[in-house]
């Protein structure tokens, strides 16, 4: 292997937050694969040494396959064994109680106890893992960890990458054109006066300052936007702290040309002020523009 490859080999008890860590090193950037075969992990040590456009890669391995158990320990070993700096493996367990808590919250059979009880199969896996526990480059216990507190610990541990930043996806649209699809949160603004009914504003847009200032000036506007900016600071840091990246908000009016419009750029404004990474998208704008039709709101 090269100075700069890097293998991170993720195994451990099952319902210990194997998936989550392989997450976690996917948004890092590594090339990430979930049950390697042990027959194929030569491919990956030489995937390593030869690709100039992969050299960090994380694979979950682990009991869960139909192959020999002791094949996947025997494998587990030799690389926890080699004790280098480009290759890492890491453990994950918890204690017996939360991993049984864990499966039965998933409703699903311990891969090594398919149709027996779950606390027999953590039992047999922890046994047959004991030694790859004892030589692994890392151990995680996550009986008390949250997913966020276990990706932040990876994070820190391979600190020189960085984990792309929570950012605030802000759109406009016009209902009669569909909801998006992505929206995490949706808010209607058809109840504020509707500039379609002025004809010097109607083919103009929300982001025209004669368009804006119109619907700013309402009260009824600046009590939407009071309030929903309110939520806005009580719900996103809570929602960056669950450890998600993004947060879609869908601003809509009747066409997603005037109300909406200029809602989203002044939420837009104000969320930049509060610190966060904010990306507009106003995806009726230009839809029919000038014709958005009075629905009688």
């Amino acid at each position: 292997m090269r100075k700069d490859d890097q293998l991170v080999v993720i195994t451990g008890m099952s319902g210990a937050g194997k998936t989550k860590a392989l997450q976690t090193f996917e948004d890092l950037g590594y090339f990430c694969v979930d049950n390697l075969p042990t027959a194929l992990m030569g491919k990956f040590t030489e995937l390593l040494r030869t690709s100039s456009e992969i050299n960090q890669v994380a694979v979950v391995l682990d009991l869960r396959s139909a192959e020999s158990s002791q094949a996947v320990v025997d494998l587990l070993l030799k690389i926890a064994k080699r004790h280098n700096d480009r290759e890492a493996v890491i453990f994950l367990d918890a204690n017996t109680e939360k991993l049984v808590s864990r499966y039965e919250e998933s409703r699903r059979d311990h891969p090594l106890a398919r149709n027996g009880r779950v606390v027999d199969g953590i039992e047999k896996e922890r046994k047959l893992l004991a030694e790859v526990r004892d030589n692994a480059s890392w151990v995680i216990d996550t009986t008390d960890l949250k997913p966020q507190d276990l990706q932040a610990k990876i994070v820190k541990r391979f600190e020189q990458h960085e984990l792309p930043q929570f950012h605030v996806e802000l759109m406009s649209f016009g209902f009669k054109h569909g909801l998006p699809l992505d929206a995490d949160m949706v808010f209607d603004v058809r109840f504020i006066s509707n500039p379609y009914y002025i004809p010097e504003l109607r083919d103009q847009t929300g982001q025209d300052q004669p368009v804006y200032d119109y619907v700013m000036e309402q009260d009824s506007a600046e009590t939407f936007f009071n309030k929903t900016l309110n939520l806005l600071e009580f719900e996103l840091p809570r929602i960056r702290q669950s450890s998600k990246s993004s947060e879609t908000i869908a601003i809509g009016c009747t066409g997603g040309q005037h109300r909406s419009v200029a809602m989203t750029e002044r939420l837009a404004h104000h969320l930049r002020e509060l610190g966060y990474v904010v990306n507009i998208t106003h995806r009726d704008i230009q839809r029919h523009k000038g014709a958005e039709k009075p629905n009688g709101r």
